[in-house]
């Protein structure tokens, strides 16, 4: 068997552990990009019983409709989403300022595996949601969607219910970068599942809070510091503002306090510069707390 075939069993086997450990939870669902776009993952989660959303990369067989021609290529899944109707238009926001309007359609499509996998695969009955931008802005690419599900999609509203969940991916993929990149989950050299469950459970909430406190800045900057932050943090924040000769704290707000979080991470704070992102805020909060613990021991020292 090719090492890259392997790979992927090994891959597959990992999921399928995965999926038969959290399938049982209620509504649980395994979002995926494209590169997990393979058939074998489907029937996999059918057979557990579990469900779930991917964005499509592969153009599938599909069973071919009983009016169909012959060389008529509505025996490929994307010409059949194709000749489905629009169900309607709904519109997001792109970024804090743009807003856009998109195209939504789906179609439950019966679905065949690969050629060489039908003897081992049954044909799956899938829905497909496409979303296309109508009006894309010069020199930015439409947004153009085309996602896959076993979940039940009967209207427009379970269209773009489907589209938000997919939508939350990229936050996702920036928690696990916490994880990864700031508490370094992938050295860990734990030599037994149950530690290494304890570990990554530990590391989740860490990994959690940085991002929560991260994007609560951002979602609401104007709110009060004590909403996300814990008194200890509050009090090392104000004693290391009172210890310079400028003051930076000139307004109690989350977004303030979350920026002299990000600064002791290394953020620069330029007049141009994006917002604060995770990776300084992990270094920045990880050095706020060594300064905390630091208070807390002199506070609590006696003398005489």
């Amino acid at each position: 068997m090719p090492i890259e075939t392997k790979e992927r069993y090994r891959w597959l086997e990992n999921l399928r552990q995965s999926i038969a450990l959290v399938g049982a939870a209620e509504r649980c669902v395994h979002v995926g990009d494209r590169e997990s776009d393979i058939y074998e993952l489907y029937c996999t989660a059918q057979d557990l019983g579990t469900s779930f959303l991917v964005r499509v990369q592969t153009n599938r067989l599909a069973e071919r409709p009983a009016d169909a021609v012959p060389h008529d290529p509505a025996h490929r899944v994307f010409a059949q989403l194709a000749a489905a109707p629009w169900a309607g238009r709904h519109r997001i926001t792109v970024d804090q300022d743009e807003t856009t309007c998109l195209q939504v359609k789906f179609a439950a499509i019966r679905t065949l595996p690969p050629v060489g996998k039908q003897k081992r695969y049954s044909p799956q009955v899938l829905t497909y949601i496409h979303a296309l931008e109508e009006d894309p802005p010069p020199g930015r690419e439409p947004i153009d969607w085309k996602l896959v599900t076993n979940l039940p999609v009967g209207d427009l509203s379970a269209a773009v219910e489907k589209l938000g969940w997919y939508a939350l991916r990229w936050k996702a993929e920036v928690f696990h970068k916490v994880m990864k990149s700031g508490c370094r989950a992938e050295e860990a050299r734990l030599e037994t599942a149950e530690r290494l469950a304890k570990f990554l459970a530990l590391i989740a909430v860490v990994s959690w809070r940085i991002f929560f406190v991260t994007m609560s800045a951002r979602a609401k900057p104007d709110a009060a510091p004590d909403s996300v932050l814990t008194f200890a943090e509050i009090t090392a924040l104000n004693r290391i503002d009172a210890s310079r000769t400028r003051p930076r704290l000139q307004r109690p707000t989350l977004a303030a306090y979350l920026l002299q979080i990000a600064m002791l991470g290394g953020y620069l704070a330029r007049k141009h510069d994006p917002p604060p992102g995770n990776m300084v805020v992990w270094r920045g909060m990880t050095r706020l707390h060594d300064i905390a613990f630091g208070i807390s021991i002199g506070s609590s020292r006696r003398c005489g």
